[in-house]
């Protein structure tokens, strides 16, 4: 990745104009200064500024003093203003100020942010060109997760606290989340997991799933055509039974002619299974309307039997009542008797009749015209008879014409009744044919699924294929066979490269463990790792060598997601006179033997070689006591500032005396 670092920028709180040190690209630049003058503080700033999760800035005068911290880097897209803000007594913060052009000025005062922390990452994981891929599919990858720009820092990297360490090989790997993540990506920037390994690696994950759905699909259809199998006779008999088939149909023990027979039954018999729908219908629909009928007639029936009774009980009445007439009629006829006895008693005086001469013969008279005026009228009494029996006779004639029609409805319902039983137990027949044929053509297509030329098992095969070819891409042993053969050129690289400076056994091989993200240095039948071998100039010289190494390798691949840079912090302090430990004596103070100093030009004249090497595509920094008359005339190297007298936030920042750590 082509990363090169133009400034490192510090705006003042008092809004002082920013402290900016320039770098120049493809060189070694060297910030030559005293203690304490915030050499060790370039690193956790370039680091703060490129999205850490942390901000390492040592607190004091510089963070005191400085609102936002920013760097330049030159990109592909141009330059890149990426600026932070101080968190204060936060651990971090995600306000960002980013600013993007061919060359960007830096702004005097940075007045808010303009974008956060997760949008710059985002930019940097895009300018890498690294995969979006996480190394392994799942929902819970943890450090397989996709490699980052953050994650490449490791390369990058090596301050005053591991460029001689012999614990700790890389940026941060002395905490277990970033050592087992930089395990996970070595691999990858090796060039032995590429991206499309990764893609391949999804996509071997979905075809898997996607088989094992298949076999589980196709399982599932073998056992059920099997289990058919062993019915399929019986499906023989019942279509025999239901008229299918002639009763006399042979029933043969091969299977291919039990599946002929019982596709000609799907194929050839639901037209004749059909027929006699439309009549049943007809006799159904006309046994509906005589029941219908039936009921209307009943009830006229019914009506004319209430009339006839009605009219017999009121001829009953008619009969009573004139017999009663006829019976008070008969006794008023005393008036006749009572004449006829006054006219034979006027000769006879004891008559008691005579005696009533003496109330006088009109009264008499009177009585008895009374009488006969009340006979008269009980003559006058209606006779209902004649008029009865005539309704009689019309309400009879009505009701046997009723009778007759509803027994005519009944004769006719009878029969149609005895023809609707049959024609139910033909619709039932049907139903059970249609029912029967409906459950054989979905066995006999189920069957054809399970068949070996069906689909499921052409995609099984096209899927199986499929994988062999992902599973030969994604192989293990390809994989650390492409690894292995990357790691010999690094350590090829970093054998030649400790050769050159100061180390103890500078001709014995060196081996790169990514498992243990460390070195060894092969010494005759034994490996020494590096915690296993002594002294500061050794350590010094492998972490040298190696970073070096890597990044020559990471150069000599196109387009490579590690950015071309390497900053040392204070890699001579292994050297520093030992008097320099004295009480109220500076290293700087205490002069450099000769073997000390040419230990020290031996790692800038390696640095030299390395920039010369990689034409202007490697920019190193390095943060160290060691002045031009240590690494001067190296080809390659440029002082780029000396803090002696000076630092890197101005004095006039800050009133007090700086100590910058």
């Amino acid at each position: 990745m082509y990363f090169q670092l133009r400034k490192l920028i510090l705006w003042s709180r008092n809004n002082a104009a920013p402290r900016v040190v320039e770098f120049q690209p493809g060189v070694v630049n060297v910030i030559s200064g005293a203690s304490k003058t915030g050499k060790s503080a370039v690193v956790p700033i370039i680091d703060y500024c490129l999205g850490s999760d942390k901000c390492s800035i040592p607190v004091g005068v510089i963070r005191e003093n400085c609102s936002w911290f920013g760097i330049v880097i030159d990109t592909l897209e141009g330059q890149k203003l990426l600026a932070r803000r101080e968190p204060g007594d936060q651990q971090n913060t995600g306000d960002m100020f980013l600013l993007e052009a061919p060359t960007v000025d830096v702004p005097a005062i940075i007045d808010g942010k303009s974008t956060n922390v997760d949008v710059v990452k985002a930019m940097l994981n895009r300018l890498s060109g690294l995969t979006s891929l996480d190394f392994e599919p799942g929902p819970d990858v943890g450090f397989k997760s996709r490699p980052s720009f953050r994650d490449l820092m490791a390369f990058t990297f090596q301050p005053q606290n591991i460029v001689a360490n012999p614990d700790v090989f890389f940026f941060k790997t002395d905490l277990t989340e970033h050592k087992e993540k930089l395990k996970t990506i070595f691999p990858y920037v090796l060039g032995a997991v590429t991206a499309e390994i990764l893609q391949a690696r999804f996509e071997l994950d979905r075809l898997n799933r996607n088989l094992r759905r298949k076999e589980s699909e196709l399982r599932d259809l073998v056992n059920a055509s099997s289990a058919w199998r062993l019915e399929a006779q019986s499906w023989v008999r019942q279509a025999i039974e239901l008229g299918l088939l002639p009763s006399d149909q042979l029933i043969s023990e091969d299977w291919n002619t039990i599946l002929d027979l019982l596709r000609n039954i799907t194929s050839g018999t639901e037209v004749m299974a059909n027929p006699t729908l439309a009549g049943i219908d007809v006799a159904l629909n006309r046994l509906e309307l005589l029941r219908s009928e039936e009921s209307v007639v009943a009830l006229s029936l019914s009506e004319h039997r209430n009339r006839l009774n009605e009219l017999r009980r009121l001829l009953e009445s008619s009969e009573a009542y004139g017999g009663a007439i006829r019976m008070q009629r008969d006794r008023l006829g005393i008036a006749d008797w009572l004449r006829k006895l006054t006219a034979e008693n006027q000769q006879a005086e004891l008559d008691p009749i005579a005696s009533l001469e003496s109330a006088g013969p009109e009264r008499l008279e009177t009585l008895c015209n009374a009488l006969d005026a009340l006979e008269v009228r009980l003559r006058s009494h209606p006779n209902f008879s004649d008029t009865l029996d005539k309704e009689v006779i019309r309400q009879r004639a009505a009701t046997e014409t009723v009778l007759e029609r509803l027994s005519a409805i009944r004769q006719e319902a009878s029969i149609l009744e005895h023809s609707s039983q049959e024609a139910q137990e033909i619709r039932n027949k049907f139903d059970r044919t249609e029912r029967f044929l409906g459950r054989l053509d979905q066995a006999l297509q189920l069957y054809d699924k399970a068949d070996q030329s069906s689909g499921v098992r052409e995609e099984i095969a096209t899927l199986r294929s499929q994988i062999a070819t992902l599973q030969a891409i994604v192989s293990d042993s390809e994989i650390r066979r492409k690894l292995r053969n990357a790691l010999d050129q690094v350590e090829t690289i970093a054998s030649r490269c400790v050769s050159k400076l100061d180390a103890e056994w500078p001709d014995a091989p060196v081996k790169l463990i990514v498992d243990e993200l460390t070195v060894k240095v092969v010494r005759g039948n034994r490996d020494d790792y590096l915690w296993e071998i002594g002294s500061g100039a050794n350590w010094l010289a492998y972490h040298m060598a190696m970073t070096l190494a890597l990044q020559r390798f990471f150069l000599s691949e196109p387009h490579h997601p590690v950015p071309a840079i390497l900053i040392y912090d204070q890699p001579s302090q292994v050297y520093f006179p030992k008097t320099a430990a004295r009480p109220n004596e500076a290293a700087t103070d205490v002069p450099w033997r000769d073997q000390d100093i040419v230990a020290v030009r031996k790692v800038f004249e390696l640095l030299s070689e390395e920039v010369l090497l990689a034409t202007g595509r490697l920019q190193i920094i390095v943060l160290d006591h060691a002045d031009d008359d240590v690494w001067g005339n190296i080809p390659g190297v440029q002082l780029t500032e000396e803090w002696r007298g000076k630092a890197l936030v101005p004095g006039e920042w800050t009133d007090t005396p700086q100590k910058q750590v």
